[in-house]
């Protein structure tokens, strides 16, 4: 089974890019499930998404809990159920906490909950990131410069063995990047079987 993890700012285009990696493997035959954190088919994701949408120092504390289950029930109830499992929002959702706690929990996280050598984190700069998501209706609690300037670098402190992708480019030129490793990666991993 191969698991995928697409992560990164909000507005960095990892629900786009993750179609499109669903859309590669769909294509070759592949049975693939694709999860997007914060889901609305559980209470956990239900409840992250509304405090995220609410604000607020007690609303953050309750959305880092309520994703962090989230993506828990996501892994226990799909994880080794597809040829290939996508995850968007996964261990970096840490990096929303204070930077003490946030590598504590990542290690714990990293720890115990499934990694793997296709792990991407797409990177594009906080103004890029806010420009894109100047068409949604609703910001969530983190959608601000100042928010996503220190989540970022939080982030990228944390991905030391992640595959780091420019996402500032057209989605084209990103996704190009995108396939280029993952053709690495599959074959790699078809030599080792």
């Amino acid at each position: 089974m191969r698991f995928i993890v697409v992560d990164g700012l909000d507005g960095a285009g990892k629900d786009t890019h993750a179609r499109l990696i669903k859309q590669r493997y769909e294509v070759m035959g592949e049975n693939v499930i694709l999860r997007s954190h914060p889901e609305t088919d559980n209470k956990y994701g239900r409840k992250a998404k509304k405090a995220l949408l609410e604000g607020g120092k007690i609303n953050h504390i309750k959305a880092s809990l309520y994703y962090a289950l989230d993506v828990i029930h996501s892994i226990r109830r799909y994880y080794g159920k597809a040829d290939t499992f996508i995850v968007v929002r996964y261990l970096m959702g840490v990096a929303y906490l204070p930077f003490p706690i946030a590598k504590i929990l990542y290690k714990f996280f990293a720890t115990f909950l499934p990694t793997s050598q296709y792990m991407f984190f797409l990177d594009a700069q906080p103004e890029e990131c806010l420009r894109r998501l100047k068409s949604r209706e609703r910001r969530e609690m983190f959608e601000t410069l100042d928010s996503l300037i220190k989540v970022r670098k939080k982030a990228l402190a944390l991905a030391k063995n992640w595959h780091i992708i420019d996402a500032n480019n057209s989605i084209e030129e990103t996704h190009a990047i995108i396939d280029s490793i993952l053709d690495k990666l599959d074959g790699k991993n078809e030599h080792e079987k």
